[in-house]
């Protein structure tokens, strides 16, 4: 037995060695592959490249991490996150240096919402001023692809490639039919006509407010979005829409005959043409550099220092109490973000960046309380991203002013609670039954096993009428309306940032640039006399990684599993976590 010991001490003691080993080696391996990348030389005659065909965030932490070299070893090729606050950065010294020629744009199909593309184009637009120009080139164009790259100079698109321009839509999938089928009784309590999160489970198509909102706020994104196409190309908008309509663009000769683009050519046309206008010969290579070496380089903006701050907190995802994470915002870290710029003496004014389609009611109303707390102290502002819809809009709504992007959906000023009736599933399907005990009358209240009683379900309701109450009569002080006023562009009812604007639910249309300028005016500070301090919460190295390995590992059991239909399995398996009282928009909401 004591050789038994023996034995199991030594292995022991080996494993912690060898981790350990492990971790030094991985060290050395991430110091080796990220040595060298702190400084980038950018020579004459230098064209900036713009691969976008990836995910664009607000912004991206630097990361001086040990670790960085291995992140992209362990990413499969994957190009890594772009954050506007970088791109946006890169472009305004780009405008001035006299290295950079021009820029080369790919933007087939990027993983970002049009209201965080607007902050793109913008920048692009603005670029464009120096005189410099911007060449574009894609094998195919997807819709938003195609509208960040409507303001180039030159649009190539491959001969045997094809522009996705058709509009927008939204689709939603519907789970009544399968949970009938599986005997499944979704519980639901809602106010708001228009509150359509909850139809997945009740209706099998959508419903007329859920129509008339969807048809209302994708004609105003629509509309903008063909406006500023049309006067980019030098088309009228009534051309861009027969564009549109007749699919012209689905054929490569139809997108170059309806101005839609300008070359019909491949890569080698193009390096050919920035060839030609740097003037350098055809046998030599053109200097390309990346947003993120150029970002390395000696950049000719120089930022003025200044003591005077203005804090951006970045908060993206759904909302759910606790710290949170990358892709959830959490109600702990966000107190916790929100106190620390409140109580820093140098931090005159404070953004707050949302992009989230809300979830917790609890949460939200957390957050929202410690904005009207650091409210009393200095001048807080919301720029909406992408979404800042129903939790997202809870966050927003407290702020001494909200700035949204014409394209960025919001509103949703709603609530609701969901959760599902497995009896007779359990039983029919499974032959499992339950009984319980208890020692009051609703001990096992609220019960996914038994129907609810006429008494539960008043309970219920009545919880989710007062919060509706709760979060208008919220809104209604923070945006300066009677309760009554507010509650006509409630009723869970989503808009775009232009319809927003025109019903009093934000103050300005812009980006992040408008509202750190707002919240610098409200705190009185001089143009010239304040810096932005960007915040948010990373995760390390190994976070990352374990979470990225236990994500893969999910998907692929659910692909090995479900096939085709895992994408359906994960959206129920997200709707199971719902808890408590919801206020979130439509799930899954995605305009292509």
């Amino acid at each position: 037995m004591l050789q038994f010991f023996k034995f199991v001490l030594a292995t022991i003691v080996g494993i912690g060695l060898f981790f350990i080993i492990g971790l030094f080696l991985l060290i050395g391996i991430g110091s080796m592959l990220s040595s060298g990348d702190d400084k980038s030389s950018i020579e004459e005659n230098t064209v900036l490249k713009l691969n976008l065909n990836r995910s664009i965030k607000d912004n991206v932490p630097d990361d001086d991490s040990p670790f960085k070299g291995l992140e992209s070893a362990f990413s499969q090729g994957a190009p890594a996150p772009v954050g506007i606050v970088q791109l946006k950065k890169a472009l305004a010294n780009a405008k001035i240096d006299s290295k950079i020629k021009g820029i080369y744009l790919e933007a087939n199909s990027p993983e970002v919402g049009f209201a965080n593309l607007e902050e793109v184009r913008q920048a692009i637009i603005d670029f464009k001023k120096s005189g410099k120009f911007v060449y574009a080139y894609g094998e195919y164009y997807m819709e938003n692809g195609y509208y960040l790259s409507s303001v180039a100079d030159k649009i190539f698109l491959n001969p045997a490639g094809l522009i996705d321009f058709n509009g927008l839509s939204a689709d939603y999938t519907f789970f009544k039919g399968a949970l009938d089928k599986l005997e499944v009784k979704p519980v639901v309590f809602k106010v708001g006509d228009f509150k359509s999160a909850v139809e997945p489970f009740l209706r099998d198509n959508m419903s007329e407010p859920s129509k008339l909102q969807s048809a209302s706020f994708l004609n105003s994104i629509n509309n903008f979005v063909f406006k500023n196409i049309s006067e980019a190309r030098g088309i009228t908008e009534s051309q861009v829409k027969q564009a549109a309509d007749s699919l012209v663009a689905f054929r490569p000769e139809g997108a170059l005959k309806s101005k839609l683009i300008t070359d019909l050519g491949y890569f080698s046309d193009v390096e050919k043409l920035i060839k030609s206008k740097i003037k350098i010969d055809d046998d030599k290579k053109i200097k390309f550099t990346n947003v993120t070496n150029y970002l390395k380089s000696d950049l000719p903006v120089k930022v003025k220092s200044s003591k005077n701050k203005i804090a951006v907190i970045t908060s993206s995802g759904e909302i759910n109490t606790g710290k949170g994470s990358n892709e959830i915002i959490g109600s702990d870290k966000f107190v916790e973000e929100l106190t620390k710029a409140r109580n820093d003496k140098n931090v005159k004014a404070i953004v707050l960046r949302i992009n989230s389609p809300g979830d917790s009611s609890l949460a939200s109303d957390i957050m929202w309380n410690e904005v009207q707390l650091t409210k009393k102290v200095k001048p807080i502002v919301a720029s909406m991203s992408d979404y800042a819809a129903s939790g997202g809009y809870y966050m927003a709504m407290g702020a001494d002013k909200i700035v949204a992007q014409p394209t960025t959906i919001t509103g949703s000023i709603g609530i609701f609670m969901i959760f599902f009736n497995v009896k007779d599933f359990m039983k029919n399907k499974l032959g499992i039954t339950f009984d319980q005990i208890g020692t009051n009358a609703h001990s096992d209240f609220p019960s996914a096993t038994r129907d609810l009683t006429t008494f539960e379900n008043t309970i219920l309701q009545n919880s989710v009428n007062n919060g509706y109450e709760t979060f208008t009569t919220k809104a209604a002080k923070g945006r300066n309306m009677s309760v009554e006023k507010l509650k006509s562009i409630a009723s869970g009812r989503v808009w775009s940032g232009i319809e927003a604007k025109a019903n009093g639910l934000v103050d300005e249309l812009g980006g992040i640039d408008e509202a750190i300028k707002i919240a610098a005016g409200l705190a009185k500070l001089k143009e010239g006399d304040y810096q932005p301090k960007y915040t948010f919460s990373k995760k390390s190295f190994f976070e990352e990684l374990f979470d990225k390995t236990g994500e893969e590992a999910e998907s692929k059991m659910l692909q090995a599993q479900f096939g085709n239909m895992a994408p359906y399995v994960k959206k129920l398996q997200n709707y199971r976590k719902l808890e408590g009282l919801q206020t979130r928009m439509e799930f899954d909401l995605e305009l292509k």
